[in-house]
């Protein structure tokens, strides 16, 4: 998931709203303790992890969980943080039950409240929105986890500073946090609408654009990404303020 380096060493951010995210290496593997499991969708769930020694984070940011099997076996994937930066000690990861998938399958049938695992991070600075600029956020699917992230830190915070989210799915029930999308939020329902297209984007282009345009974050497939940054670049974008996260 993603086209950005993915380095290990975090760079230092002011976020708006909160204290400022240390640099400090992300090398290190930290023990998480699951403390609670809700189901979002038919296909994804939420796991919220307390990690007593977690530095913080800016939205957009991922980890890398591990598990370990009783055998010696390791598996280890990815995934975008899902909550607002805050001191509480706690982080969620939303992630989809992915066909054969070894660590999703093992968090959503085999995972329980209480369980350890481990992670570390946060990892790079790419996809991450300090708050810090008016943006545009894209996603669909799963790929709407980190732009989460980015509206509820928006909204914690109390920020001004313009954010606007267009999710796509296929149904209202595949929808992930479908009762969090406010006025910021539009959402396309492929199933009855059809794909993103460009009226979806326009009243957000062109005259629609804040003083000094959006910096824009894309988040989903390959074949979403690729689709929603032609919107954004036939609808006007600069293709150099287009931030891109891919997974699958």
């Amino acid at each position: 998931m993603g086209t950005d380096p993915r380095t290990d060493t975090q760079t230092a951010f002011a976020v708006p709203g909160r204290i400022a995210v240390s640099t400090r290496s992300a090398s290190v593997w930290q023990p998480a303790l699951i403390t609670d499991i809700r189901r979002e969708t038919p296909a994804a769930s939420t796991f919220r992890l307390k990690v007593p020694d977690w530095q913080g984070h800016l939205p957009g940011q991922h980890l890398m969980l591990r598990l370990t099997a009783a055998d010696g076996n390791i598996a280890q994937r990815h995934y975008s943080l899902a909550s607002a930066p805050d001191d509480s000690g706690e982080i969620e990861l939303t992630l989809d039950h992915a066909p054969g998938g070894e660590v999703s399958g093992h968090l959503h049938t085999v995972a329980r409240v209480g369980d350890t695992v481990e992670v570390r991070g946060p990892l790079s600075g790419f996809f991450a929105w300090p708050g810090d600029r008016p943006a545009l956020l894209l996603g669909a699917g799963s790929g709407v986890v980190p732009l989460m992230s980015m509206i509820r830190h928006h909204r914690r915070a109390g920020l001004t500073v313009p954010l606007r989210l267009i999710v796509s799915a296929r149904t209202r029930e595949d929808l992930i946090y479908a009762d969090e999308y406010g006025d910021e939020s539009t959402a396309v329902l492929t199933r009855a609408e059809g794909r993103l297209n460009a009226g979806h984007l326009a009243p957000h282009l062109g005259a629609g654009q804040p003083d000094g345009g959006w910096e824009a974050y894309i988040c989903g497939s390959n074949g979403f990404a690729e689709h929603a940054s032609r919107l954004l670049v036939d609808g006007g974008q600069p293709v150099d303020r287009i931030r891109i996260e891919r997974f699958g």
